[in-house]
């Protein structure tokens, strides 16, 4: 197999699922992926998650992690810290079809996100024996924990292909809106679908999907208003019969190197892998 020099340009984390993510010099990498990502979640009444597809004003929820605390911001409220050390009742939530359990954060956590979605809401975090994993059929035999997020333990993108992109859009618009985990440089446009593994040092990532985008790279991150929608551009050449959705970035599991960390600027090798046209 052929290897690719590459190097790091972004990491990030979204603690709370379909909040502002976090731009990180540094992460620690977990058996669910990157430390803190997705590990809370936003619910409705009947314990499904929220998302920007149907809440775009997510996306002016900010989160970040103290040593001691989870701390959200919104426009109009006082800032909300939930203890990292809070453990709360065991309360069945839904992500897509996975059926989940999670640590319900408390009624002042319900009370300040309901005000902040505007519609009856609860704070769940992870519960630390919820068991959910990728899909099987992608991400193979050996089960890949997951936390909230939507499939797979971390999303990579290629800073080329969205310079590619962004050629293609009336107005550029930023990586951010794909909601990346690792942003990588030094591959041609689209590379990025016949890579099999990444090693950033004692590090190995698996890239196993070709990532679906649906409606959530068209909301502004920063106001959570509707923006410049990249999928009609996206649907001429990066439609998928098979996954039946536009493509943009690869789902990847975890291979090695569960309490190690990834930092911004490391150099990575890519091997790649026999072509496999996830397009037909």
């Amino acid at each position: 197999m052929q290897a690719t020099q590459l190097s790091v340009t972004g990491v990030f984390v979204y603690p709370v699922k379909s909040t502002r993510g976090i731009a990180r010099a540094r992460v620690r990498l977990t058996s669910t992926g990157f430390e803190w990502d997705r590990q809370w979640m936003i619910v409705n009444t009947r314990g499904v998650f929220l998302t920007q597809r149907t809440h775009p004003q997510l996306a002016r929820i900010v989160p970040e992690v103290t040593p001691s605390a989870l701390v959200l911001e919104a426009p109009g409220l006082p800032a909300l810290s939930v203890s990292l050390d809070a453990g709360g009742a065991r309360t069945a939530v839904k992500v897509w079809d996975d059926a989940c359990v999670g640590l319900d954060q408390g009624s002042e956590a319900c009370d300040w996100l309901t005000r902040a979605v505007g519609e009856p809401v609860r704070l769940v975090r992870v519960a630390p024996d919820m068991g959910r994993v990728a899909n099987p059929k992608f991400a193979g035999a050996t089960p890949a924990p997951l936390g909230f997020p939507d499939g797979y333990p971390v999303l990579v993108c290629n800073e080329a292909s969205l310079e590619d992109l962004n050629e293609r859009l009336p107005e550029r618009i930023p990586m951010t809106r794909f909601r990346p985990n690792l942003v990588l440089r030094g591959l041609a446009p689209w590379a990025e679908d016949h890579i099999d593994t990444l090693r950033l040092g004692p590090v190995t990532l698996r890239l196993v999907k070709p990532c679906t985008r649906c409606t959530i790279p068209s909301i502004d991150q920063q106001t959570g208003e509707p923006s410049i929608d990249p999928t009609p551009a996206l649907k001429k050449f990066r439609f998928s019969k098979a996954l039946r959705g536009v493509m943009f970035g690869e789902n990847a599991v975890i291979v090695q190197g569960t309490g190690e960390a990834i930092e911004r600027g490391a150099a990575v090798t890519a091997t790649h892998a026999a072509v496999d046209d996830m397009t037909a």
